[in-house]
């Protein structure tokens, strides 16, 4: 089949979403269409060449941000915690591991989230389920919860907004960290790894000092980084209107991000979302879970990448710390024995999930850390290499995981549990999450 931006339209769509209002979305999908793009097609095909380098394990992937965004948190403050806390996870993660960090955020887009099911039911009252601020609010009223295109507008703008504000803080040159004496890390004197955590930021301190003495090293070198925002392609209207045609190279790219990737709920090879996404020469996440089936996964790579490209597909793992030493090594053997390229990173977030007795959900840091560890195993043992991490985190202290430095338990989640989907590491937490990373071998 001849590939379209619209060609998705003639395949089964799973997730869909239902506009009720058809000539309104259409009226807002024709103003998408003529904005100016989020994102260059230059930034898209250097993220590519990362991507290449992290498959070779010569670089390192750390992608992070919100489970879902909402567009009450298109703050100053907001943006600076979220942008700051991947910057520090960065630095200590150059430090440990000794290679370039890509820095990728769950940014500037991650406004769609997947539901099991349309609609949620409250006592007598069934409404359709949250789906992402790009489509109805987190109220339960009929009014909020009634899909509105004009969201779709609203999300580019709002998306738009973030990412002028970090690209002005990158060029600002808020990303100089060169003093990690200036972090928060009053949560190292609760954990048993507290002096080492302070060894590990003397060091870096020190390390980029001793950089600045030497000749020809300029502080402006070691102060600016690339950022690159990713989100789930979820919403296919919305990345549907900002696709963009590139003259120079003769490609379509998705300008609405430089890394869209594929969830769980949406891989089926002969569907809309697999359909869309065959077409752009973005770099493509694939969520990866415990029941896959190798020969569906190997299937869906030849499908969204035939010419085997390096840097064109990015496998993510997520497994749960109980299934992944037993589950991932053959996924990756199949894999590398059919000798496709792609690069591996693991989300230990979605594996580990738990429900609670009063219904709140989180995650514990200490199942977190282990999927981790056990994820870099199994690829060690394969002669393969984990290049990258995905993690759902904020730069706020809320509390939503339990575990880590301070140790936190159920009972605190309520404290200050604000997340409107899934639990995220809070600030002590990601970071904690860094430095542990950092030393595993």
């Amino acid at each position: 089949m001849v590939w379209s931006p619209t060609s998705w339209q003639h395949k089964p769509c799973q997730q869909a979403i239902e506009f009720p209002d058809k000539i309104s979305l259409a009226e807002h999908l024709e103003t998408l269409a003529t904005l100016p793009p989020l994102v260059s097609t230059g930034e898209i095909r250097k993220l590519r060449n990362h991507l290449a380098l992290a498959e070779e394990g010569k670089a390192f992937i750390l992608q992070g941000g919100d489970c879902a965004e909402q567009f009450s948190a298109c703050r100053t403050d907001n943006i600076i915690n979220k942008f700051r806390i991947i910057m520090q996870m960065s630095l200590v993660l150059i430090y440990g591991m000794h290679k370039p960090i890509i820095r990728v955020g769950r940014i500037a887009g991650q406004f769609a989230k997947p539901r099991s099911s349309s609609t949620e039911t409250r006592g007598d009252v069934t409404l359709p389920a949250y789906r992402g601020d790009i489509v109805n609010r987190t109220p339960f009223d009929e009014v909020s919860r009634m899909p509105d295109p004009a969201n779709l507008t609203l999300a580019y703008y709002h998306a738009s907004a973030t990412l002028n504000y970090i690209r002005a803080l990158l060029a600002g040159g808020f990303a100089d960290l060169h003093h990690p004496e200036h972090w928060d890390i009053d949560f190292m004197s609760y954990s048993p790894h507290a002096t080492q955590y302070q060894h590990i930021t003397e060091s870096i301190t020190n390390a980029l000092t001793f950089l600045q003495t030497i000749d020809g090293v300029r502080r402006e070198e070691t102060s600016q980084v690339d950022f690159y925002a990713s989100h789930e392609a979820l919403c296919l209207p919305y990345e549907q209107a900002l696709t963009r045609f590139n003259e120079d190279d003769g490609k379509w790219y998705n300008a609405s991000t430089h890394f869209p990737w594929l969830g769980l709920r949406t891989t089926q090879i002969d569907g809309a979302h697999v359909e869309y996404l065959r077409g752009i020469h973005n770099p493509i996440g694939i969520k990866v879970g415990p029941n896959v089936a190798a020969d569906d996964l190997l299937a869906l790579i030849e499908v969204l990448n035939p010419n085997n490209e390096r840097g064109r597909l990015c496998l993510i793992t997520r497994f749960g710390a109980n299934r992944v030493s037993q589950g991932l090594p053959p996924i990756i053997e199949r894999v590398k024995a059919s000798g496709r390229h792609v690069m591996w990173s693991c989300d230990p977030m979605h594996g580990n999930t738990q429900k609670l007795e009063n219904g709140i959900k989180t995650r514990h840091f200490d199942d977190i850390l282990n999927e981790l560890k056990q994820t870099f195993a199994a690829h060690h043992a394969c002669n393969s290499f984990l290049g990258g991490v995905h993690f759902e985190m904020t730069g706020e202290n809320v509390t939503e995981c339990t575990g880590g430095a301070r140790d936190l338990k159920a009972s605190d989640l309520t404290r200050d549990y604000q997340t409107a989907v899934d639990p995220r590491l809070n600030y002590e937490q990601a970071l904690e999450m860094a430095i542990l990373l950092s030393e595993i071998k």
